[in-house]
């Protein structure tokens, strides 16, 4: 008994963060990204409801896209609002988004008007 409390006097507490669960969330997001950017997809388990809602979290900010995979192969792009009722029925298919011009409509006149002083 007496070693084990000299033991516990001597345990010095480290300054700074300590490992929280917010923090090691934030790491498997980054991961999560990092995986989907780097191979250009990403598909996720039918019941891995873990990184499904990780990956919803992620598509609401704009990060992701998310595609559910039926079972003769082919995809079907689900909005946020359809990815927050996480589905273990079927796989999901993440991607990196697109930025190309087909989905921002923004258009730019030819030619500006002239600054009048």
């Amino acid at each position: 008994m007496r070693s084990l409390e000299t033991a516990a006097a001597n345990v010095v507490r480290f300054p700074g963060p300590r490992a929280t669960p917010a923090a090691s969330s934030e790491r498997a997001q980054k991961g999560l990204l990092d995986t989907v950017y780097t191979n250009g997809s990403l598909v996720i388990a039918a019941d891995d409801r873990e990184t499904k809602t990780m990956a919803a979290r992620l598509q609401v900010f704009g990060f992701l896209n998310i595609a559910e995979v039926s079972m003769d192969g082919s995809v079907r792009r689900l909005r946020p609002s359809e990815t927050m009722d996480i589905s273990t029925a079927r796989p999901w298919r993440l991607s990196r988004p697109s930025w190309d011009t087909a989905e921002v409509a923004v258009e730019f006149p030819a030619e500006l008007p002239p600054i009048s002083a």
